[in-house]
């Protein structure tokens, strides 16, 4: 009896220790650390959060979602943190990931089976003016509104308003993003910004450029500046639609000038436009003047390797392609970047840029739902966009308040100019196309005639936009707007 009792006591003091623990951790605040491990940082507040509306993180426990990522440092950050959100929610995670050149080959197939497989997709907004008007993607809006199934410090209002409303369409080709469903939300993001290699300007006495014009002279004087081989500005130039979306599109909208307009109900191409015709004859004198003897063949990728190489002396493209040839030891010109705004034609002041965003969209098909918002959820979170910003490279964060925190700015502080530029362009930065469903023939087209300009095919620009807005009014004839 004595050893029963004995064995009683000890297990009551066990339970005792057991349970004071626990509440001594209920008492504590949980701490938005974005060098930890774990992002279970509202544990409490998740609690409060179920008493009030009924919000769980454990709300689909024992789930099973399958995701399917682009190959990208995005995706490498998501990747590290499903242990987290698998502990977090009780929710198995199945991922994939895909190099681009197949990615959205397989995403299309996979929607178009209506299998509901995968859940959870990568996506960008282009690609969204395909898979929303076929039924592909899940409007988010009813999920973000429900205050059971989103918890309470998601903040919404967070998000910079350019980039999250360049997911929001209301399915009506020739109508600007912005307005209509929310089909998915931002992981990260680019903006086109100039980069210059500072020791190259120093050494030459040279000043960034600020408009346009003055671009055009550092290229002259740039050419070849050391030696063959060298030259003076970085473009991207395949005979693709990403070739026009950069620096190209940005100088395009900073010009005044218009890809469509809608008239009588149907989209009207506008690139043989006064403006559209200057911008375009410019474009062309910068490649002519300082761009690389392979430019035709040129991707980002090669762009960006030029400009950490020290071939290079300007790019002109995504600030985070050029940011990424910056910190030290990820370049021989490492530590010699610096970022000024796009150029802008001579008395402009209003600085404007188009925008890619790699986005996390729900398949419509899905059987899993409420899985996969918690996904969702989690992974465009502050908590999540905070660690990853500062450990695992995600740039541009989405969320105001992480590109303010301290953490981040010391990171960026480094990049002589990167955050003052970003600030200056993130109130014009937006999808500046036009959206309509022949997105990718149009702008390839477009891209083949910048490289016939190039190539002397035409005897003037105007001649070559004339022939370019006939074969893209074609192409965009069967499309409405009502």
């Amino acid at each position: 009896m004595a050893n029963i009792v004995k064995r009683t006591f000890s297990m009551m003091v066990v339970l005792l220790l057991v349970f004071s623990s626990v509440g001594c951790g209920k008492q504590q605040e949980p701490q938005a650390d974005p060098n930890s491990n774990s992002l279970d940082t509202a544990a409490e507040q998740a609690k409060e959060d179920a008493k009030k509306t009924g919000f769980s993180w454990e709300m689909a426990k024992g789930a099973k979602i399958k995701v399917l990522l682009n190959q990208h440092p995005y995706a490498e950050a998501v990747i590290k943190k499903i242990p987290d959100f698998e502990e977090k929610t009780g929710i198995k995670v199945e991922y994939s990931i895909t190099p681009e050149e197949n990615y959205f080959d397989k995403v299309t197939t996979s929607l178009n089976s209506r299998s509901g497989d995968p859940d959870i997709f990568m996506t960008g907004a282009y690609q969204v003016w395909e898979y929303a008007p076929a039924g592909y993607i899940q409007p988010l809006d009813e999920f973000i509104n429900d205050s059971n199934l989103t918890a309470s410090d998601y903040n919404f209002e967070d998000f910079y308003k350019g980039i999250v409303g360049a997911l929001k369409w209301d399915l009506t080709p020739g109508h600007k993003t912005g307005s209509g469903s929310q089909w998915a939300l931002p992981m990260g993001f680019e903006q086109y910004t100039l980069a210059y290699n500072k020791r190259i300007f120093a050494e030459k006495g040279l000043e960034a450029p600020k408009t346009i014009e003055e671009l055009m002279d550092l290229c002259k004087k740039l050419n070849e500046f050391d030696g063959k081989g060298t030259y003076a500005l970085a473009l991207r130039g395949t005979r693709n639609w990403a070739t026009i979306h950069p620096g190209y599109m940005t100088t395009f909208v900073n010009y005044g000038a218009k890809d469509f307009e809608v008239e009588e109900g149907k989209l009207v191409s506008k690139l043989n436009s006064k403006e559209a015709v200057e911008m375009t004859d410019t474009w062309v004198k910068l490649i002519k003047s300082g761009g690389s003897p392979s430019w035709s063949s040129y991707t980002w990728y090669q762009a960006s390797a030029d400009l950490g190489a020290g071939k290079a002396a300007m790019l002109f493209d995504a600030d985070v392609v050029e940011y990424f040839q910056n910190p030290e030891g990820a370049s021989k010109e490492a530590g010699n970047l610096a970022w000024v705004p796009a150029p802008l034609p001579e008395g402009k002041n209003q600085v404007n840029s188009n925008l890619w965003t790699w986005a996390l969209a729900m398949n419509k098909a899905s059987k899993n739902k409420q899985a996969a918002w918690l996904f969702l959820q989690y992974f465009t979170g502050k908590d999540y966009q905070l660690w990853a910003s500062v450990n695992a490279n995600l740039v541009n964060p989405v969320r105001n308040s992480v590109f303010e925190d301290p953490s981040f700015a010391a990171i960026i502080e480094k990049a002589d100019g990167y955050a003052q530029t970003f600030k200056k362009t993130i109130d014009g930065t937006t999808i500046q196309f036009t959206p309509q469903p022949h997105f990718f023939e149009t702008t390839t087209e477009w891209a083949a005639t910048l490289q016939d300009l190039v190539g002397g095919k035409y005897k003037s620009t105007q001649e070559a936009m004339d022939a370019l807005k006939a074969k893209i009014d074609k192409i965009v004839e069967d499309v409405e707007v009502e």
